[in-house]
């Protein structure tokens, strides 16, 4: 595990199959071959963006759910000290 998340789901990992598509395209000797690996390369890539942008919304939705605990909770203490 990378970051509490299981390596296929980093942008780590990702970009490491990208480097290794690109890496056999380039010792590729079939054009078909090295067509299938640039493809895999740009797919891999495709993904290490998306697993990166995930763990910004996921930031972003904690830092709101963080946010909102904390004005219930000074709402509740409110509510405490100044019962009606």
């Amino acid at each position: 595990m990378l970051g509490g998340l299981p390596m296929t789901q980093t942008s780590h990992y990702y970009d490491a199959r990208a480097d290794e598509a690109e890496a056999a395209a380039g010792r590729a000797d079939l054009d078909n071959v090295r067509d299938r690996e640039l493809r895999s390369a740009a797919v891999f890539r495709k993904l290490a963006e998306q697993a990166r942008r995930v763990l910004v919304e996921r930031a972003r939705a904690e830092g709101i759910r963080v946010e909102r605990r904390a004005a219930e909770a000074e709402e509740a203490a409110r509510r405490i000290a100044s019962p009606e």
